[in-house]
């Protein structure tokens, strides 16, 4: 009989830390989720996609262009410090070549922004259905961008990339051109997101199966409560 309050002050301690880190990790987790979001939004705008690579010009002929791209925009290099940019950024309305990429791309902010949106549920759902509804969301927006980085490179035997790159560009051969930071860091989004996913499906199936059968009604909605 003298057992009985032990194992009880034992089961609360053990639902009081598990809840602390299971608070602990699930903010770093929303953290992370809204820096991708952001991340997306630089992926989709950037006209830093692809650009040309230094050379030196020889001969009397013009010297070729110098510039980045973007799934919108196309920049060339002159004579004042701002590029000279041409596209539709401002109507969203993508290069026609690679349209289908841009496409892919929203798809994918759009998923991770409904997944920050829905960090709000916490207040009203259980903490285990609003973790495994964000990695969905999350695993949509990881696939509709991994989509997105392999058609690009099939994308760019385009008028767009000869205009820039040379007529020697091709598919998945990008000329006088190589890929920038902003295609880099949509491959690493990709990740970001894999990473996201399956640790909003950790912190789920935990809230689930590791606290006491009859403390886990109790802590519904506890890790996002002040």
């Amino acid at each position: 009989m003298s057992l009985t309050p032990d194992l009880s002050d034992l089961s609360r301690l053990y639902q009081t830390e598990f809840v602390r880190s299971a608070r602990a990790v699930g903010v770093l987790w929303a953290v992370c989720t809204l820096c991708f979001a952001i991340i997306q939004v630089v992926v989709l705008v950037q006209p830093s996609w692809v650009g040309t690579t230094e050379r030196h010009h020889q001969g009397a002929g013009p010297a070729p262009p110098s510039g980045t791209l973007g799934l919108f925009e196309v920049c060339l290099e002159s004579d004042w410090p701002v590029p000279e940019c041409r596209g539709s950024l401002a109507t969203l309305s993508p290069l026609p070549s690679f349209q289908s990429v841009a496409v892919l791309v929203g798809v994918s902010l759009w998923a991770v922004w409904t997944s920050v949106l829905c960090l709000c549920l916490f207040r009203f759902c259980s903490a285990a259905t609003v973790y495994k509804i964000c990695a969905w969301l999350q695993l949509t927006a990881g696939f509709c961008l991994a989509l997105a980085c392999l058609l690009f490179p099939d994308s760019w035997e385009s008028p767009e990339m000869r205009a820039l790159c040379g007529d020697s560009v091709g598919s998945f051969s990008s000329g006088n051109c190589s890929v920038h930071w902003a295609y880099i860091l949509a491959l690493l989004g990709v990740l970001d997101a894999a990473i996201l996913a399956t640790l909003a499906f950790v912190l789920a199936n935990r809230q689930d199966a590791l606290l006491p059968p009859d403390s886990k009604e109790v802590t519904t909605g506890l890790l996002m409560s002040a």
